[in-house]
């Protein structure tokens, strides 16, 4: 499908992240949008307040009429995490529509364009928003698809001018397989989605396919470490082509130097908290002096950069609490986001509220997820969030308490939770998980801020 014959389009899981920013786009580009999703969100509500329909019953007598037959001007987008029994998928199946997920209309959108593709199983959402906040904050623009809400912007999806765009590519069904890029970048390659690779070995050949795509003349960056034959390599720690150095922390920010041969940008401060964002903004630095963009002009966009929703996002930040929302739902990711806590708040005990993310991945990662909650001093368990799946007998939350050696570690409900933490106050709280948890992050404020 061309780009420019599209004039409606529908969207099945419209609520998603990364969805709805392709529902922003088309809109923004003058397309009727209309879509799909099971549950009103502050997101489908800004959807609608923006002029787009969207409906959340899965039932296909609401899907317009304009959309109920097939023509070369309608697409249909859809997410895997929609069942497949969804009636309103099926109605488009039968009718005969071509289904389209989000890398692929991405890969539509970005032909013909100056292509930055962020991948990894994790970090890769503030990996892409660092490097379009650099490029739009510098003056260079560029169109950018984020996988969070970017704080410095309050959208998914910016426009720009230039022929530049930044795009958040996902591993999750090989999807990223469908992008072409001009430079790629890739943060992690650790086990995950073993529901869909079936292994490790699965995971790391797709994302060898995937930098095997960059265009002839383009660029490969890369974690040092990682196991890839070639590329540009970045770290904070080790011998890379890139390196973050003199990483320290003054009056509660992060400063780094930036070193890659002959270059060095020194006391860089970061806008946002944490030793993984700065591992982050290396490959940032890296991406777009690719791109010409001026030392200082990098230097300033990275103190200016106030990070993204639910990524080490302070909540509340005052002498009597701490509290920190983060979207970590993978063993390494939980374990940046403890690091960085306890570097910066030594002093003081920790409470994490935890939500497992998916049955596989509880089951497949508990030993893991275990070892770090350990690192916490108080942890707060609640029920797996299953997102797209099935129940599997004999997984739970409980496999993960069972493996900790924490002393003060609980399984909770919800409104227990905030009741717990209503009486206790703690002074240092962090919730982290990438299901509804972030439905708590304001009952939770409002029970540290009662007096």
């Amino acid at each position: 499908m061309e780009l420019r014959n599209i004039q409606r389009v529908y969207l099945v899981g419209i609520g998603g992240i990364g969805m709805s920013g392709l529902a922003r786009y088309f809109n923004h580009i003058g397309c009727i949008v209309c879509g799909y999703d099971k549950t009103p969100t502050d997101l489908t509500d800004q959807l609608r307040n923006e002029g787009i329909q969207v409906i959340f019953e899965d039932n296909n007598e609401g899907i317009p009429k304009s959309f109920r037959d097939v023509d070369e001007h309608t697409l249909i987008i859809y997410t895997p995490a929609i069942p497949h029994d969804s009636e309103i998928l099926n109605f488009f199946q039968k009718k005969g529509f071509a289904l389209y997920k989000r890398s692929q209309v991405l890969g539509i959108i970005s032909k013909g364009k100056y292509t930055i593709a962020v991948a990894g199983t994790h970090g890769k959402t503030t990996t892409s928003s660092l490097i379009a906040h650099i490029l739009k904050d510098s003056g260079v623009d560029c169109s950018a698809f984020l996988g969070g809400i970017s704080s410095n912007y309050e959208t998914n999806v910016l426009f720009g001018q230039s022929n530049i765009v930044v795009v958040e590519a996902d591993e999750y069904d090989r999807s990223f397989l469908t992008l072409y890029p001009d430079i790629a970048v890739i943060t992690s390659m650790d086990a995950d989605h073993l529901d869909i690779y079936g292994d490790h070995a699965q995971l790391t050949d797709s994302f060898r396919l995937f930098a095997s795509q960059v265009k002839t003349g383009g660029a490969l960056i890369h974690k040092k470490g990682l196991p890839l034959d070639t590329g540009f390599t970045y770290s904070i720690d080790g011998d890379a082509d890139a390196t973050a150095t003199n990483i320290r922390i003054e009056n509660g920010d992060f400063y780094f130097d930036f070193v890659r041969g002959p270059i060095t940008i020194p006391n860089i401060k970061m806008g946002i908290a944490g030793l993984h964002n700065i591992e982050n903004a290396v490959a940032a630095v890296e991406a777009t002096l690719r791109l010409h963009v001026d030392y200082d002009a990098i230097k300033s966009a990275l103190g200016s950069f106030k990070g993204v929703k639910r990524r080490f996002e302070y909540i509340i930040k005052t002498d009597e609490h701490i509290f920190i929302d983060d979207y970590a739902h993978h063993p390494e990711e939980l374990r940046a986001a403890i690091t960085s806590i306890k570097r910066l708040y030594p002093d003081k005990k920790l409470t994490t509220i935890f939500q497992p993310h998916l049955y596989t991945r509880t089951r497949d990662f508990a030993d893991g997820f275990a070892e770090v909650l350990d690192m916490s001093d108080e942890l707060i368990i609640l029920d797996i969030y299953p997102a797209r799946e099935l129940p599997i007998e004999g997984v739970s939350s409980d496999m993960i308490l069972e493996r900790m050696k924490l002393k003060k570690r609980y399984k909770y409900g919800k409104q227990e939770a905030v009741n717990k933490i209503r009486i206790e106050k703690p002074e240092l709280l962090l919730t982290v998980g990438a299901g509804d948890i972030d439905q708590l992050v304001h009952p939770l404020k409002q029970a540290l801020e009662d007096v």
